[in-house]
């Protein structure tokens, strides 16, 4: 099985020919990124992604980016699904990494939107991976499971730091069973987080050593569900971010770490963890 690493523009700020550079410069097989709405920007970014023969995982959500507009119903989001997901088949993307719903809907709500989400998929010819996301429908692990009990086609891209937080704990208890989520993950976004936040200050700083193990056993885990499901490939995309996300010291405002370089680090960390992985 191969790994490809996606790079993460969430934050970026620097033009399309330097990310280029950057990333091929640092190993990254591909970028992770939103999908730009406006008709302009969608052909450049489409031009830029077939002149350099870029892989693309598109980013899609439904209703607002990041947290949905509370009064936007399930029919709502579907209908703006159906919208995007029109624009970025423009794209070519190799699937699109959906953020999809809302944490206060019903359980039978949900249900329904995700039948209905993946039927959109379908029609449009494109893989939605769903991803584990605060404030969004799988906030929770255990929604999570309990949805994939009525819709086991569900297929998702874990990015478990949201949960941990959810949950205020590294899901490592005996009683904290995965497998069925594990078994159907997609893809993978490398973020390290621990019980109180959705990111560590550094995935290589000691003290966090207990959060890095866990992340990396999880996507351990995967990997392994997707050797036995015939995976040829895998995509993991490092994704420290900014947005509240990345730690400021306080009265200077100034960030303690550059996200180029976590992201970077991480990487690196993941691609020598895969090998390993591989080797035994």
């Amino acid at each position: 099985m191969k790994l490809e690493i996606f790079r993460t523009l969430w934050g970026n700020r620097s033009p399309w020919p330097q990310v280029l550079d950057e990333l091929r410069g640092a190993g990254f097989d591909g970028i992770e990124a939103r999908l730009p709405e406006a008709g302009a920007e969608r052909s450049r970014f489409g031009r830029f992604l077939r002149d350099n023969a870029v892989p693309y995982i598109c980013v899609l959500f439904t209703s607002t980016p990041v947290l949905p507009r509370q009064s936007d119903t399930p029919a709502m989001h579907l209908a703006d699904l159906a919208r995007k997901l029109a624009l970025a088949a423009e794209l070519e993307p190799r699937f699109i990494n959906l953020l999809a719903g809302n944490d206060r809907w019903s359980q039978a709500e949900q249900v329904d939107f995700f039948g209905a989400a993946m039927e959109l998929g379908e029609r449009a010819g494109l893989l939605l991976s769903f991803e584990t996301h605060r404030a969004r429908s799988l906030y929770s692990p255990w929604v999570t499971l309990d949805l994939i009990r009525q819709l086991p086609a569900l297929r998702f891209t874990s990015d478990i730091s949201h949960w941990v937080v959810t949950c205020e704990r590294l899901l490592d208890d005996p009683a904290d069973d995965l497998t069925p989520f594990v078994e159907r993950v997609h893809h993978i976004q490398a973020r390290v987080g621990y019980d109180q936040g959705p990111q560590v200050p550094h995935p290589g700083a000691p003290e966090y050593a207990d959060a890095l193990a866990f992340h990396q056993r999880h996507w351990e885990s995967v990997w392994s569900s997707q050797q036995r499901r015939g995976f040829a490939g895998t995509t993991l995309t490092p994704e420290f971010g900014p947005d509240g996300y990345l730690h400021h010291l306080p009265f200077t405002d100034v960030p303690v770490a550059d996200l180029w370089q976590l992201n970077q680090w991480m990487a690196r960390t993941e691609r020598h963890h895969f090998h390993r992985f591989l080797g035994h």
